[in-house]
Order: structure tokens, then sequence, then C-alpha cells
């Protein structure tokens, strides 16, 4: 007999259900995934050896957990995916404000319903998709959001007393017996409001306008915090930090690969995109250094934090201003271009928090900066190093590119919006590009060869080689040097 068809209390008694708290249900859930060697939090890159272990580690505790780290770092996403660590269906008595337990009830209403229908009680099933509620803590929530207050509305509808605890209508965390509830940003709470949550945590005591209710409720919870909110704008208050039995740190991706499958994953393409645009890896690659960058940038607030969302939306950002251009150009598909990098600096700009210093430069120039900053970091990856000191008669893989931009005498400019057949000539009359990734690029597929191409002409200007100028319709390189010469 399907579980779901049982319908009444009695019913229930013969299948041979028995209740468990929810933490229960988590750790021997969670016991089974990992002797059947299952993915516990599926979709989660990077917290294999570090946060997924402890995590696991506090489930198997019985423990409230609170996910303590910068935004953007998956805290969330944590708390929602362990609805996959629940039973996949639990009874509770029909109509229970409380979600109560057919053979554990609590609240007044399911004690009462089962005192008069007996075995005949009936009882519905909650899927665990609806067992989860989450709570955004601002500086308006009250304690009767997520308490309860008394109803009057209720009160007189019923013709009841006030000293009658039926008045009292639920607030959120009742409402959530049985279930995950996570309350995000913890520290921005108000501390009287964190008080209330003390008596819940650890006695299982509700107190509501002068009634104590002894409600035993069975509940995981899942606070989630950044460290910057303990200076800036609030704390959890010790006492409640006491109460709650795990402190998980959560941080950003270590390496670009881990990066980059978030990234992939989570990004919100269209199927045009995909199909119509060509992105080398050099480009993803280059996105998430440039991210890496940020996190490390003097101009940008690292207790803010740089979150995991700048290369998601960058990277949406990036395909769409390749798309545009193509549509501009009229070309049907087009490669992505080191130049189109220009148009993530929005999503850059708004997702960094700027110290004084970066303030002064101004954001945009800051974002721009950040891109240079990044083909400088990954150059060496694929080239020699350029030095900064040369001997006078010492040949650098260098000398012939410069050399061929010292000729040019009004420099080479790359615009923005050429079709492809003319971007790729334009990059093919720079010969010794050519040369250069022969000798240490061999194995370079076609497709991504042009792209390299400007990330090396990008690179010698970062390097001071070349110089590069940023005008409303494209790019201009020269050499630093041959157009103060010219011009004597």
């Amino acid at each position: 007999m399907e579980i779901t068809n049982i319908a009444t209390l009695g019913a229930l008694k013969t299948s041979g259900y028995q209740p468990k708290s929810i933490k229960d249900e988590l750790r021997q859930n969670l016991i089974r995934k990992i002797k059947a060697k299952e993915t516990t939090f599926e979709g989660v890159h990077g917290y294999e050896n570090t946060v997924i272990p402890e995590l696991e580690r506090a489930i198997l505790s019985r423990h409230n957990i609170n996910l303590l780290g910068l935004r953007g770092q998956a805290k969330t996403r944590l708390a929602r995916l362990m609805l996959n660590l629940l039973d996949e269906y639990i009874p509770v008595v029909k109509g229970s404000d409380v979600n109560d337990d057919p053979l554990q009830p609590i609240s007044r209403y399911a004690t009462a319903l089962i005192s008069a229908e007996g075995d005949n009680t009936p009882i519905t099933w909650m899927h665990r998709s609806e067992r989860f509620a989450e709570k955004l803590a601002t500086p308006d929530v009250t304690v009767a959001d997520i308490i309860g207050d008394v109803d009057p509305i209720k009160a007189a509808n019923l013709k009841l007393s006030y000293a009658d605890d039926r008045v009292i209508h639920y607030g959120m965390i009742p409402r959530a017996n049985r279930c995950i509830f996570v309350i995000n940003e913890l520290p921005d709470l108000q501390a009287r409001i964190q008080v209330a949550l003390f008596n819940i945590l650890q006695e299982g005591d509700v107190q509501i306008r002068g009634f104590k209710l002894r409600l035993p409720l069975d509940m995981q919870f899942v606070f989630t915090a950044n460290p910057e909110d303990y200076t800036n704008r609030g704390s959890i208050v010790t006492p409640l930090k006491d109460r709650i039995g795990s402190q998980i740190l959560t941080h950003y991706p270590e390496d670009i690969e881990t990066a980059r499958r978030i990234t992939a994953q989570e990004s919100q393409l269209v199927e045009g995109q995909k199909d119509e645009i060509y992105v080398p890896d050099l480009a993803k690659d280059l996105l998430e250094q440039i991210v890496f960058e940020a996190r490390d940038s003097a101009y940008v607030d690292a207790k803010s934090g740089v979150s995991a969302r700048l290369s998601i939306t960058a990277f949406e950002n990036l395909l769409s201003t390749a798309e545009r251009r193509a549509l501009v150009a009229g070309d049907k598909h087009t490669s992505l271009r080191l130049s189109d990098f220009l148009g993530i600096i929005p999503a850059i700009t708004g997702k960094v928090e700027l110290v004084y210093e970066g303030e002064q430069e101004g954001a945009a120039v800051v974002a721009y900066n950040l891109i240079g900053s990044a083909v400088k970091r990954l150059f060496e990856s694929f080239f020699p190093k350029v030095e900064k000191l040369k001997k006078q008669e010492e040949e650098t893989p260098y000398d012939a590119i410069v050399s061929w931009f010292f000729n040019q005498k009004d420099g080479f400019e790359l615009l923005d919006d050429v079709r492809d057949k003319t971007y790729k000539s334009m990059l093919d009359g720079i010969t010794p590009l050519d040369d250069l990734l022969g000798e240490y690029q061999p194995k370079l597929r076609k497709e991504d060869s042009y792209f390299v191409k400007e990330f090396v002409l990008w690179a010698l200007s970062e390097y001071k080689q070349l110089s590069k100028h940023r005008f409303s319709e494209g790019i201009q390189f020269q050499d630093p040097y041959g157009s103060f010469i010219s011009g004597i």
C-alpha cells in the first residue's frame, strides 16, 4: 500500500510508522548516503574537503548550524540542499497549524482532535519540498512575525477570552515545526528578537503575550551570517551563539577550475548564445582570474568580499557583448574576443565594494584595471616571462612584435564592431604573432588563436612593451616610444 494513501490515525498505527525527530531523519538519511557513496550536496563545488565534511559532522551530531562566510559562498544553497536528506513524506494531523505528528501531537488543536476522533483522526502527508522555511533577518522583523501574537479577530470570531490560548496566531517558527528553518543574515536581527529564540533552541518553550506554552518544537535551525555584519551592522548575541551547536566557515573557490565549474553551472544562457558564440578556454580562465584579482585588489574592500555571482553575471554579460557585436556586424556566428571583456565592466562595478582609494580611482577604472591585471597574471602560464630590465643587445621573444608596432606610424586600431573576417585579417597582419604562437603554443587550436593573439597584445601593454589606448570605437595599440620619436 502506498504510504500516502493512509488517511487516518488508526491506519497509520497499523502501518508500523514510528515517529522520529527531524534531526534523526537527517542523520539516518545522511548515514545511508555516505554508506552508499552518494553525493550528499549535489552541485556545490570546492567544498568537498572543507565545508561539506564539517556540515556532515554537524548533522551527525544533531546540531543546529551557523554558516559563517562572505556573500556568494553558497550558504543558503547548502541549507536548501539539506532537504534532500529528509524522508520523502511525513504524516501530519489534518488542519494543524504546527504540522503535528499524529503519534506525538504538541498543539492543543491536535490533542483535542485526536481525543475526540481517536483512530478516525484524519491525517495528510507532507512532502519534503514543503519542509523548508526561510526568513531574511531585517530590522523590521518582530517577535510576532517569527514567534506569534494574540489575534483579536480570532478571539472575536470564536468568542474566546484573551485568557484562552486558542486566541494565539502562531508565527513562522511554530508553523515550521518538523521543518528546516533558515534565518539568513542573523546578525541583522535585532538583539531582542535574537533573545526570543533562546528557549526555542534549547528548552522548546514559546512565550507569546503572557502565555507560556510548552511546545517542544522539532526543528532543524540553520543560520547564515557574514563576518562583516559583526562589526558594521550588528552581532550575534553571545547566549544565542552558545545554543548553536556548530559554526562552519565557508570560503570562495580556491582555484580557477572550480570557479569555472560553478560559473558554467549557474550561468543563465539562452540556446542561441551557446550555439552561435565560440568561447575559448583561455577566455573562461581569464574571466575567473578577474574575480581572483578583485579579491586580492587593494582597491576592493576585502571584508565585504567578492561574490561568486560576479563571475556568473560577468559571463552572461560577456556572451551578450559578443552577441550584440555579431548582430551589429551581421555575423551569424562569432568567436569571443578579448575586447568583449570591456562589456563586463557593469557586472564588476555592481558587485564590488571599493575602499576609499578605489572610490578615488573610480569604479569603472578599477574594473578596467582588474581585466589588465588578470591578463598579466595568466600570461606567464603560456609564454615566457617579460623581463622589465634587459641588457642592451639581449634579444627577447617579443622583439619582433614590438618592432612591428614601431614601424606603424599611426598605430594599430582594433575596432569593436568589425566583422569576424575583418577582425581576423587585422590580427593576421601582425605576422610576428604567428611566429610567437607557433614556437610557444604549437598545439593551439585554430579557433582559439585569434583570442590568444589579442591576449598577447594586451599582455605586452601591461608589461609596458606596447601602449594601449581605449577610444570610443575600439582599442589602439602602439609602440610606446616609436610614436614619441616619430613626432620629434
